[in-house]
C-alpha cells in the first residue's frame, strides 16, 4: 500500500488502486422483500453497472447501469424493461426494493443468485448513453481515458442485438472491422462497416455506423491494462486458442469468453462461485441464456493468468483477483470462532471474503483444512492422507463461510480459524507438479517466511519450510515430529525434498521429486509472512523460565502456533483468543495431531506487544536453549 494510501485513504491519480474498490461478485440468497447487497463500492458518486443472474433457476441475466434507467436482459433483444422500481446505486454497494422482486425475479425467497459489480474508473470501466442518427460515422465519447478494449452495446427504446467490439476479434487484426453478438452463439462476424464504420476506437470515443439506426443505445466500455504498471494492473482483454495459459501478470477473479471461429455460448466464470485451479469443475453462466448454473473443466487458476483447455479460439475479459494492496488490520484477514456444533451447517460472519479455513472438534478430532482454490474438499493436518472430496466448507458466499455439518450432536465444541488471501500476509497456490525444476508463481507480494506444502492427489507427507535460518529456508514435517532439517542451499536435493532456490516476492522455486513435485501429481501451498502490526513469523530461544516474545503489535496476539524445531519430538501447538489468551490457563491443540484440547495448563500469557510463554511441561515450549519457530497474529 502507497504511503498516500495509508495516509490519506486515497489513490494517486484520483482514482481506485484496488481493484475491490471498483469491482465485486456477490453472492446472496433472495428474501423477497428489500435487501441490501454492501460490497464497499461506491455507484452513488461514481456510478456503474450491475449484472444479476439466479444461479439456481433460469431467471433472466439483467443488467442496471447509473445511466439508464430500468433493466435489460443480456441474452434478448427486447428494450429496456422500465417497469417497476430499479436498484438504488448506494456508496457502498445497491439496494433491491420490496417491489422487486415481483417485476425482474431478481430477489425471489428460496433463489440463488450472484451480482457482478462494475464501478466506473478510468483505465477499468465506464458506462454512457448516446442516441444514434443513423449516419455511418458518429463519433461517441466516452471517459475510459484508455483505448477501449471491448465495448457492449444495445438498443434502448426499441429492440436490437447486442452488438460487441473486442479488440481480440479477427486474432486482433483490424477487430473494427467485426463484431460478435452478447445475445447469440455465432461466431465473430466481419466486413461489416455498418457497426464501427471500419474506424478503431481511442482513447476519448468511438465511432459507430448506420446499423445503429435512430434510437436511443448503452455502451458498457472495458479497458486493457497490459501497458500500464503492473502494480496498478486490474483487467485486460485478449484471446487463447486450444491448450494455452495466457500470462496474464496476475491471477484472475473473474473471465467473461467467448468463442469467435465457431458456434459456442458466451461464458462467466468468477472465483466466488467456483474457479479454481486445473483440475475441477468450473461453475458457469450463459449470458447469452437464462438457464442456471453448469460446469466445465476445461480451465485452470494460477499466479499469473489461466489454462485454457477449450476448442477453438476465444477471446476473454478478466479481472484481476483482490490481492493488491495489505490490510489495514488484522480483522480485515483473519477470524476466529470457538463455540458448540449445531450438528448441522452453521454460517461464521467475519465481514470479509474467507479463502482458508481449519477447524477441530476439541473433545478430540482432526484438523479440517480447506481452501476457496479446492472448494469442498479437504484435507487432515495430522495425517499424509490425500485431498478428501466428502466437504468441510463452503466457500461461495460472502463475508463468512458455511461449515458444512459433518456428524457429531449440539454439545460439541468446535473451533475455527478463518484466513483472507491479502498481499503480504497469506496467499495459497495449488499447483501440478512436474518432476522436473518448477517455479511456483504466488501473488503474496513479500517472500514468504512460512510455507506449508501437501500432496492433494495422493498420500504424501506435509513439508513445511521456514526462513528461521539466516543462510537459508529449512525443511520440517507437519504431520510428524521430526525436526527441521539441513539448510536448503546445502541440502541433498537429490531426493526431492528441498527447494532449488531461496523464494522471492513473487515465487518460489521446487527440485524434482514426488514429494512435493511428482509429475501430474496436485499440491496445495500455503504462504505465511510478517506483516507490521498484524502477522508475524519469527524464531525464539528458549529462557527456562517465562519470556515476552515481541510481534509488533499493539494488543495482543489472537492466535499461536508454536514448535519446537530443534528436537524431533515436538507439536505444532497453538492458542486462539476465542478460547482464551489470558493470565492463567489456555486451551490448547496441535496440528499434528487428532487429541483433545488440553485446559489445565498456563503456557502463554498475554502481553500487547505479542504473547508471553512460560515453560511447562504441558507443552515445553520454553526449554532452556531450546529453539522454537512460531506464527502468530493481531
Amino acid at each position: 500500500m502507497t504511503i498516500e494510501r495509508k495516509l490519506l485513504s486515497t489513490s494517486p491519480s484520483g482514482g481506485a488502486t484496488d481493484v475491490a474498490d471498483v469491482f465485486s461478485t456477490d453472492v446472496y440468497d433472495g428474501n423477497g422483500s428489500t435487501l441490501d447487497i454492501t460490497n464497499d463500492i461506491d455507484l452513488a458518486g461514481n456510478g456503474g453497472m450491475v449484472w444479476v443472474k439466479s444461479r439456481n433457476h433460469a431467471y433472466n441475466h439483467t443488467i442496471w447501469s447509473s445511466e439508464t434507467t430500468g433493466n435489460l436482459v443480456t441474452h434478448a433483444t427486447d428494450a429496456i424493461n422500465n417497469a417497476g422500481n430499479q436498484p438504488t446505486f448506494n456508496s457502498d454497494g445497491f439496494t433491491f426494493p420490496s417491489s422487486a422482486a415481483q417485476w425482474v425475479t431478481l430477489n425471489q425467497s428460496s433463489k440463488t443468485y450472484v451480482a457482478w459489480t462494475f464501478r466506473k474508473k478510468e483505465k477499468f470501466f465506464d458506462v454512457v448513453t448516446f442516441t444514434a442518427n443513423g449516419s455511418s460515422n458518429q463519433t461517441i465519447s466516452h471517459n475510459l481515458g484508455s483505448v477501449p478494449a471491448m465495448i457492449i452495446t444495445k438498443k434502448t427504446n426499441g429492440t436490437n442485438n447486442w452488438y460487441t467490439y473486442h479488440t481480440g476479434l479477427n486474432n486482433g487484426t483490424n477487430p473494427e472491422q467485426y463484431f460478435i453478438e452478447l445475445d447469440g452463439t455465432g461466431q465473430a462476424q466481419g466486413a461489416n462497416a455498418n457497426l464501427w464504420n471500419n474506424t478503431a476506437p481511442t482513447d476519448t470515443q468511438f465511432t459507430v455506423g448506420s446499423a445503429f439506426n435512430s434510437g436511443t443505445y448503452v455502451a458498457y466500455i472495458f479497458a486493457d491494462n497490459s501497458s500500464e504498471d503492473a502494480e496498478e494492473q486490474m483487467i485486460k482483454c485478449g484471446t487463447v486458442s486450444g491448450q494455452q495459459t495466457p500470462n496474464l501478470g496476475w491471477e484472475p477473479q473473474f473471465l467473461l469468453m467467448k468463442r469467435t471461429d465457431g458456434a459456442g455460448d458466451w461464458r462467466i466464470f468468477d472465483s466466488m462461485r467456483g474457479l479454481t485451479p486445473a483440475g475441477l469443475d468450473d461453475a458457469q453462466l450463459r449470458p447469452n441464456s437464462a438457464e442456471p448454473t453448469g460446469f466445465l473443466g476445461a480451465l485452470g487458476l494460477n499466479s499469473t493468468g489461466f489454462f485454457s483447455d477449450l476448442n477453438g479460439s476465444y477471446i476473454y475479459m478478466a479481472i484481476r483477483a483482490p490481492m493488491m494492496i495489505e490490510p489495514k488490520a488484522a480483522t480485515e484477514a483473519f477470524h476466529v470462532n470457538a463455540s458448540n456444533g449445531n450438528g448441522g451447517t452453521s454460517f461464521y460472519s467475519t465481514g470479509f471474503d474467507v479463502d482458508m479455513a481449519i477447524t477441530k472438534k476439541l473433545t478430540g478430532g482432526v484438523n479440517y483444512i480447506s481452501t476457496r482454490f479446492t472448494g469442498r474438499n479437504w484435507l487432515r493436518t495430522e495425517g499424509q492422507n490425500a485431498e478428501d472430496t466428502n466437504g468441510t466448507f463452503q466457500f461461495d458466499v460472502n463475508n463468512g463461510v458455511t461449515k458444512l455439518g459433518g456428524g457429531g450432536n449440539g454439545n460439541d465444541p468446535y473451533v475455527t480459524y478463518m484466513w483472507k488471501r491479502a498481499k503480504g500476509f497469506f496467499d495459497v497456490v495449488a499447483y501440478t507438479g512436474t518432476n522436473a525444476l518448477h517455479t511456483i508463481n504466488h501473488s503474496l507480494g513479500v517472500a514468504p517466511e512460512l510455507i506449508i506444502i501437501k500432496m492433494r492427489s495422493g498420500t504424501r507427507s506435509w513439508s513445511v519450510f521456514n526462513s528461521f535460518s539466516a543462510s537459508g529456508y529449512r525443511r520440517g514435517q507437519l504431520e510428524g515430529s521430526s525436526s527441521f532439517g539441513t539448510d536448503l542451499r546445502t541440502y541433498d536435493l537429490s531426493n526431492g525434498y528441498g527447494m532449488a532456490s531461496q523464494p522471492t516476492s513473487s515465487s518460489f522455486r521446487l527440485e524434482a521429486g514426488t514429494l512435493m513435485n511428482g509429475s501430474g501429481s496436485t499440491y496445495i501451498s500455503y504462504l505465511f509472512a510478517t506483516l507490521a502490526g498484524i502477522s508475524k513469523v519469527g524464531s525464539y530461544v528458549g529462557n527456562g523460565s517465562y519470556q515476552t516474545i515481541p510481534c509488533g503489535f499493539s494488543a495482543g496476539a489472537r492466535f499461536i502456533l508454536i514448535r519446537r524445531r530443534d528436537l524431533n519430538s515436538s507439536e505444532w501447538f497453538y492458542w486462539d483468543s476465542a478460547r482464551g489468551i489470558v493470565a492463567g490457563n489456555d486451551p490448547h491443540a496441535y496440528l499434528n495431531g487428532s487429541g483433545a484440547q488440553v485446559t489445565n495448563d498456563d503456557s502463554v500469557d498475554p502481553h500487547n506487544s505479542g504473547f508471553i510463554v512460560n515453560q511447562v511441561s504441558a507443552t515445553n515450549i520454553n526449554v532452556s536453549s531450546a529453539k522454537y519457530i512460531f506464527y502468530a497474529i493481531a
